[in-house]
């Protein structure tokens, strides 16, 4: 370690925000870099716990203690290579990654944990600084071939992997551009796209191709590239979006998140959204539904969109400010079970909880209004094992609203076309199944979102990893088989 009095010496200094009257003018990165000189502080806050419980927080396995120390000693250069050891694209998860590690972090026990995912973003934009990152192309080639759908992080980690093992990947993308969810589900201010983009130039050059337009069981048969490649990794997404139907919920102006944000993504990189199904918050009272990291980012970018008003509503009860014991150390609390507040709920609006929207109402066709009433989760219905939801008498109330943006999570990938057109079967939840990341058709696996429902960014880079792996032992085990094919 460090510093061995560290902790004891150092609070936790946390990057600065740029002013939220400042920042909402722009789709800029909400965060300031700090100087070296505080990162390096922070990282002698990381103490000699014996059993560095980050690592388990981690869904990388990220060496944590370890990348600290170098950074306290200022060997930059050192921590990352460690760093690049468990992370594919820290300077993803260093901007995104709500930190489960930094919940298990020791410290966090009675005090503020390290910051840990700062210092991941720093070390790795030091990294580019200083041309650190540059094109590793493997050494040797394989004869295998193998092809991933879908160009989110999980399809960008496994590929990554796949093409260090000296296999010839092919990234199959059905948007324009590549990155999945990092180009399209999460705005600017949380991760530019600039950042995307350098990151896959440099997998671009390691040899990996890229082919966007391509909508495999769609514009493409799935059978044709299970014939032409000798394993294919699902890793799609789950993008089956959860509706609510509602009386009302067919009147012009209640959208799904989802297209909400992707359209203002679309715009900040040039593209025309073509103005009969373009979703705007300016000047209008707009209602987001659903609490989540989705409805974060739909207030955050109805404030750069200037709307009139913002409100959002969450279902469930509000929850406690602080860990009970439901949520003990060194468990990462869900944001239903502790308050997290993100920077888009700094910067204004209306929040509110336990509330459940009944219908929505409107002339000609278009929303007006918002019916809604408050409720509780009560006793458990011994049918179903889950909480009864109750309304509370008398408290109905109707709001006027020109937006709804419904974040309400997912229920598992889309079923026609790829996944049926290959036979995969899926899970009770409606993910698709595997026996480690094995689909039921021998050459076809899957990870990340398609695979474990919807989650985090670094659960999906974990995955691609772990699937990666797998992949390749199981052309290894073929090339047994078969020498003449390896």
């Amino acid at each position: 370690m460090g510093k061995v009095t560290g902790f004891m010496e150092h609070g936790r200094n946390m990057a600065t925000r740029r002013p939220a009257d400042v920042r909402v003018l722009d789709y800029l990165d909400v965060y300031v870099d700090p100087p070296e000189a505080q990162l390096r502080t922070q990282a002698a806050r990381c103490m000699d716990c014996g059993v560095p419980f980050c690592h388990e927080g981690c869904p990388l396995g990220n060496i944590i203690p370890d990348f600290n120390d170098l950074v306290y000693r200022g060997r930059w250069r050192e921590a990352l290579e460690r760093l690049h050891r468990t992370n594919n694209f820290p300077e993803f998860t260093g901007r995104i990654c709500p930190a489960p590690c930094e919940s298990a972090c020791v410290l966090s026990i009675n005090d503020d944990p390290v910051t840990i995912e700062f210092i991941e973003k720093t070390i790795t934009e030091r990294g580019y600084e200083h041309g650190w990152i540059l094109p590793e192309a493997p050494e040797v080639r394989t004869a295998k071939r193998v092809a991933v759908v879908g160009s989110g992080p999980a399809g960008l980690a496994a590929a990554a992997q796949l093409n260090r093992s000296g296999h010839r990947v092919t990234v199959f993308e059905k948007q324009d551009r590549i990155g999945g969810l990092l180009r399209y589900g999460i705005p600017d201010f949380k991760l530019e796209k600039w950042v995307l983009d350098r990151r896959i130039d440099i997998l671009e050059a390691e040899g990996i191709e890229f082919r966007t337009g391509v909508h495999v069981g769609v514009t493409v048969s799935a059978r044709e590239i299970q014939e032409a490649y000798d394993a294919i990794l699902l890793a799609g997404g789950a993008e089956a979006t959860r509706d609510l139907p509602i009386p009302g919920r067919q009147l012009r102006g209640v959208h799904f998140a989802m297209d909400f944000l992707e359209q203002q993504n679309r715009r900040l990189a040039g593209d025309r959204v073509d103005p009969v199904t373009s979703i705007l918050a300016t000047g209008k009272r707009v209602v987001v539904l659903g609490g989540g990291d989705t409805g974060s980012d739909c207030v955050g970018t109805s404030h750069r969109q200037n709307a009139k008003e913002v409100y959002n509503f969450e279902l469930l009860e509000k929850p406690p400010d602080a860990r009970t014991l439901d949520t003990p150390w060194p468990i990462h609390p869900l944001p239903s079970q502790v308050l997290q507040t993100s920077t888009s709920h700094e910067e204004g609006g209306m929040r509110d909880w336990g509330i459940s929207t009944k219908s929505f109402s409107g002339r000609n066709g278009k929303l007006e209004k918002l019916h809604a009433v408050r409720v509780r989760f009560g006793d458990v219905d011994p049918q179903n094992g889950r909480q009864k939801l109750e309304e509370f008498p008398g408290s109905e109330f109707t709001l006027d609203v020109d937006l709804v943006l419904l974040a309400l999570g997912f229920l598992g990938p889309v079923r026609p076309g790829l996944v049926e057109e290959l036979g995969v079967e899926v899970s009770p939840r409606g993910n698709v199944a595997t026996q480690g990341f094995a689909t039921n058709v021998p050459g076809v696996f899957s990870a990340g979102d398609m695979r474990r429902g919807q989650s985090l960014v670094v659960w999906a880079i974990a995955e691609g990893r772990e699937a990666a792996a797998e992949i390749d032992r199981y052309l290894r085990r073929e090339a047994q088989e078969r020498p003449d094919a390896y």
